[in-house]
Formats: C-alpha cells, structure tokens, sequence
C-alpha cells in the first residue's frame, strides 16, 4: 500500500457529519502551507484561485498541462490529502475527462471536483446522461490506475439557477442520484445555505453532501447538525487575499500611506513554514 493510497483512504473517511471536513481552498503551494499549518485535515484546490494566480479567468479556460502542474507543486508541499477542482474535467469528451483524471491522480492528487455546469455555451446545465458519462469514465481512469479515487461530482442547480425555482430541489436530488450511481463518491451543491433545503439534500443524498459556505451561511457546527459531510469556501479565500492587494495598492496610490500592512503574515515566519 502506497502513501497515496493511505492518503485516499484517510480522505474518504473525512467526510463525517459528525466532524465535517472543513476546507479552507488554496490556489498555490504557498497558500496549502498556510492552510495545513493552521490545522486543515485536507488540502482542496479552488480552480478560481489557480486560474488566476496563473492569469486565466475562471471557467474551463486554464490550459490544463498549466493545472496538473500546479496541483503537483500542491501536493509536494503538503503532507496531508489533496484534493483537486478540475472544473468540468478540462475535456470535451467522456475520454478526455478520463486522460485528465490519469494525469491528476499521477500527480499525487486524491479527490477530485467535477462539475457538471455547461463551460460550452448552450444550456446551463449537461444532460445527466452526458454528465454521467464524464463522472463513469473519470471513476475508471482511477480505477485503472489502482485508486480509490474520491469524485466529488459537483451540481450546479442552484449555483447557477438552473431551472424553476420549484423544481430545483428535486433536479438536484435526480443528478446527486444519477451521478452517485455513475461512480460519484460524495455530492457537492454549492449556492445553499437555506438549513431547509440543506437538511434535505442531506436527507435525500445517499453519500456525503458538501456544501459551499461564507458570511450568512450557517457554522461548521449547524451544517454538522444538518448532516453536512463536508464545508468548503471555494474562491473566497482566494478573493480576500487579492482584496488585500487592491486595498493596499489604492492606498498607496492615493495617500502614500501604509496602514493597510498592519496585519501580514510574519516574513520569517512564512519563510520558515516553506523551508520546512
């Protein structure tokens, strides 16, 4: 049994309701430090947060080769479980999604997310019969290659709004299903917050649910309560980095004062944490 597998196997078992996995999501080797060294049990990836650090907008533009990359230098900086978001799978092919999981999981990687929102223009969502198709040949490119492989299949029902607002629900609960039967391992609906809607997803979700949080969602501790397997913040923390440098750089501009270093991570410090 490799590292990489027990890494795996320790990662499927994170996802407990009863101790959520909480993820701070990192964009770079740098921030992966910063977030395990606080105490994180895993390491998720925001694809926000590398596309942009690597100067591409969000939304399956990132050139994959640039992806797997990075997720590498993710890996190789931490010594806990990484998990990767790999947007739609970077392929326009059942086959294609196949060949990036591959390169993932060589990578070092032990999870990945999948969403099935459109990146192609055209409807909102995929059909299910064609998203299945992505998440059943993303599960055995993990297989073949000998790991349990945890496929977060990512629905965008309500992130994006897809559909009658009265029929979300159950969209939702129709893909979670379908998805979990094509080789998904956990289901992440991000855009909810309402306890109504989570408890249901939880409740009508038969593996892990994962949900997207910030300021005006429930705690860790109440989404536990909901059954809430596992709580990410996405591009958040990616987003209050880069707001820092835009307050920091306005002042600059405009005042020629400072006040907004006062509250940085100590040079020596974060030094010492990459030279660990």
């Amino acid at each position: 049994m490799t590292a990489q597998h027990d890494s795996a196997r320790l990662f499927h078992a994170l996802h407990d309701p009863a101790a959520p996995l909480a993820l701070a999501n990192a964009w770079d080797a740098a921030s992966a430090r910063l977030v395990e060294a606080a105490g994180a049990r895993a390491i998720a990836t925001t694809s926000a947060g590398v596309s942009w650090a690597l100067g591409a907008a969000d939304g399956n533009r990132l050139d994959r080769e640039q992806a797997i990359a990075l997720i590498r230098r993710v890996v190789d900086a931490v010594s806990v479980p990484v998990t990767a978001d790999i947007e739609s799978g970077f392929g326009a092919t059942p086959a294609e999604v196949a060949d990036t999981v591959a390169r993932v999981v060589a990578a070092g990687a032990v999870g990945v997310n999948i969403e099935d929102a459109h990146a192609d223009g055209g409807s909102v969502l995929r059909p299910v019969t064609e998203q299945c198709a992505r998440i059943t040949a993303a599960r055995a490119a993990a297989d073949e290659a000998g790991l349990r492989l945890y496929v977060n299949a990512r629905v965008d029902t309500y992130l994006l709004g897809a559909g009658p607002e009265e029929a979300r629900l159950q969209e939702t609960l129709d893909r979670a299903r379908a998805y979990l039967d094509a080789g998904a391992s956990g289901v992440f609906v991000p855009g909810v917050t309402d306890t109504g809607v989570v408890a249901a997803l939880t409740a009508g979700i038969p593996a892990p649910v994962n949900i997207l949080a910030g300021p005006g969602a429930p705690s860790v501790a109440e989404l536990s309560r909901l059954g809430v397997a596992r709580v990410s913040l996405g591009s958040a923390v990616a987003e209050a980095a880069y707001a820092t440098v835009r307050r920091v750089a306005t002042e600059l501009a405009t005042t020629g004062t400072y006040t907004c270093l006062t509250d940085t991570v100590d040079y020596g410090e974060f030094n010492a944490l990459l030279r660990a």
